[in-house]
């Protein structure tokens, strides 16, 4: 199926608050129990690098990112997110989605991405490494989901066009 990458609009957020509530529903791609209203979701994430992948009114999935601290010296430091629709998963959409969230990146001066994932979230972790992700830890115990402690690996990817 062709599909368009492009900028995420507020108009989008039905659509991206759907694809996120399907990562919810697994258990493996956040801790978060329930999505956030738009405006908090808006606040939280940085104003570039947010994508969406479309196929005319069907959105397959998105993309954003999130400061890791509102610090100086890591102003060039983020987290990635990329959320794909149920139907959509294993089809290449999560890389094309990464691969321009990176690109947007570097244009805007990151120079690190960083990714926290649940172990057993084996496709999500595919897709990292496949896209110059590399794993640097583990954080155990790091929070419960639903009373139960759930480790996650921290991933991160070095730009090598920014912060030489």
């Amino acid at each position: 199926m062709p599909y368009l990458i492009e900028a995420m609009q507020p108009g989008d957020w039905a659509q991206v608050c759907a694809i996120y509530l399907e990562g919810i529903a697994t258990r493996n791609a956040t801790f978060e129990t329930s999505p956030p209203s738009w405006e908090k979701w808006d606040a939280a994430h940085l104003p570039f690098a947010r994508l969406v992948a479309r196929a005319g009114a069907d959105m397959l999935g998105w993309g954003a990112l999130i400061a890791v601290s509102d610090r100086g010296c890591y102003v060039g430091v983020a987290e990635a997110s990329i959320y794909v629709a149920r139907q959509h998963r294993g089809k290449e959409v999560g890389a094309a989605l990464l691969q321009s969230v990176v690109a947007h990146s570097e244009e805007n001066g990151i120079w690190t991405l960083q990714a926290g994932i649940f172990p057993e979230n084996a496709g999500s972790l595919a897709l990292a490494k496949s896209c110059g992700f590399r794993e640097v830890g583990r954080r155990e115990r790091l929070a419960k989901l639903n009373g139960v402690w759930r480790d996650v690996l921290l991933l991160e990817r070095r730009s090598t066009v920014v912060g030489l």
